[in-house]
């Protein structure tokens, strides 16, 4: 958990993702859209990805890619991340923690 800690704090968007996954390729691409440069951790890639994958989970993460830290705080999947896009609350939570500027 530490680790994942660790990832999540260095860049105001980190996301945990999948190289095969669907979901994860649309939310890479969603905060691409808005200008955003996320850290990107494929844990299908990485070193020790799959111990990423089970702190996701005890997390609660599930499923467990993909997951979005915003500000270092873990937000939620691919469902989450959506639901804050469609009330209108990412754009500005995105601007409070430094990551889109407009």
């Amino acid at each position: 958990m530490e680790r994942v800690t660790k990832l999540a704090s260095e860049k105001p968007v980190v996301i945990f993702s999948k190289t095969s996954c669907c979901m994860s390729h649309t939310i890479k691409t969603l905060f691409y859209e808005f200008g955003v440069d996320p850290a990107i951790h494929e844990l299908d890639e990485i070193p020790r990805g799959c111990e990423i994958e089970q702190a996701l989970l005890r997390l609660g993460c599930n499923p467990s890619v993909p997951a979005v830290f915003i500000g270092g705080e873990f937000v939620g999947g691919a469902n989450e991340v959506m639901s804050l896009h469609l009330n209108r609350s990412l754009v500005p939570t995105l601007k409070r923690v430094g990551a889109l500027w407009v």
